[in-house]
């Protein structure tokens, strides 16, 4: 007696190759290495250092590294020159600080590096508010669709929030 034929489902197609992917999975992956490297497991000391330091003392210095030592983690904060003298009379105060907004004891000492720090970027200046078109701008004089001729209007507005309308 023949035995049923087993229906053959088909092979699921092999993963491609070079595909593009998104760009956030490549950049969190970067960032990830980064902060390793510098002996970050846990990003949060750099990443929110202004909330945990306070304004003065991250105008002052920014953290570099963090090395698990027999004694507890040393993390190693760049100075200007002149602050880290200053800094290092704070530096129990600011241990306790970092420890516990991390909700854990992982910086048991500080260390110093002197040098310059780089400035964060100023702000970028912000636009100035859009204006209505004037009444001769031919945004005004639109003949089609009502939904269609607001969007007309909004672009109205953004040129002039870009630039002053020529011959106005």
């Amino acid at each position: 007696m023949a035995q049923p034929l087993k229906e053959q489902q088909p092979e699921p197609p092999p993963p491609r190759r070079n595909r593009v992917g998104e760009v956030g999975n490549d950049a969190t992956l970067a960032a990830r290495g980064a902060f390793a490297r510098a002996g970050f497991s846990d990003p949060t000391i750099v990443l929110r250092w202004l909330e945990i330091a306070g304004e003065q003392t991250a105008r002052l210095a920014r953290p570099i590294k963090l090395s698990e030592g027999a004694s507890g983690g040393v993390l190693t904060l760049k100075a200007e020159p002149a602050a880290a003298l200053f800094l290092q009379h704070d530096s129990r105060a600011l241990c306790a600080r970092i420890n516990a907004y991390l909700g854990r004891v992982a910086v048991a000492r500080l260390r110093f590096v002197q040098g310059p720090l780089a400035q964060p970027a100023p702000p970028l200046p912000r636009l100035p508010k859009a204006k209505e078109p004037s009444p001769a701008d031919p945004a005004r004089r639109w003949q089609g669709p009502p939904d269609l001729g607001q969007a007309v209007l909004a672009l109205a507005r953004q040129r002039t929030r870009n630039r002053p309308m020529e011959g106005t």
